[in-house]
């Protein structure tokens, strides 16, 4: 309800649960705000009253669930890492006001979270609410990541979620019962947001 309440210009717990980001590139004017290979933080305060000049178009930004991630790709990539946002979860204000600016502004979100409920639960919300594509989310990667982490798994409990952009994933999941958090397959992750592999 607090991004309802802020587009009617009423901010609600507006330094909560800040936005948290790596390399997120802006227009040259603001390019000082952040430092290039370290975490920063937007809260909503920010991002509504001041918001950044995001220079995105066209651009692929990565999108993951847990701030481990990021940390892990500060650490292994620093500058060298793509633009990368961490939802903490289920996205809350600050989180969705983010992922809307980027998408307005014309990047191409791409999602990847934990292998369980949850991790389903909020790629579909980040999927069908701000148009992301999985990032290495789908039923080959799951079944791949049971292959080849399976020192790194744990019993997945709960009640069944499909995924909106893949039903073979949660079906895959329902058949091995396991869940792999999104740490479990860092090494792939970094490849992918490794600029200097990329090129």
């Amino acid at each position: 309800a607090r991004d309802i309440w802020a587009r009617a210009g009423v901010l609600v717990n507006e330094l909560a649960r800040p936005a948290l980001f790596l390399n997120l590139p802006v227009r040259e004017a603001e390019s000082d705000r952040w430092l290039p290979g370290e975490p920063a933080y937007a809260s909503l305060r920010l991002l509504l009253r001041l918001p950044p000049l995001w220079n995105v178009a066209d651009r692929k930004i990565h999108v993951c669930e847990n701030p481990n991630l990021l940390a892990i790709a500060a650490d292994s990539l620093g500058a060298g890492c793509a633009p990368l946002v961490c939802t903490d979860g289920m996205p809350a204000a600050a989180q969705r006001s983010l992922l809307s600016q980027l998408a307005h502004a014309g990047a191409r979100l791409c999602y990847h979270g934990d292998f369980d409920w949850p991790g389903l639960r909020i790629g579909n919300f980040v999927m069908r609410d701000h148009g992301a594509e999985p990032w290495r989310f789908g039923a080959i990667d799951y079944l791949a990541a049971v292959r080849t982490q399976s020192n790194m798994t744990h019993p997945l409990g709960g009640k069944a979620v499909e995924a909106c952009w893949d039903g073979a994933l949660t079906a895959a999941m329902e058949g091995h019962r396991v869940a792999i958090a999104e740490e479990a397959v860092a090494e792939s992750l970094l490849e992918d947001l490794d600029i200097a592999r990329s090129r």
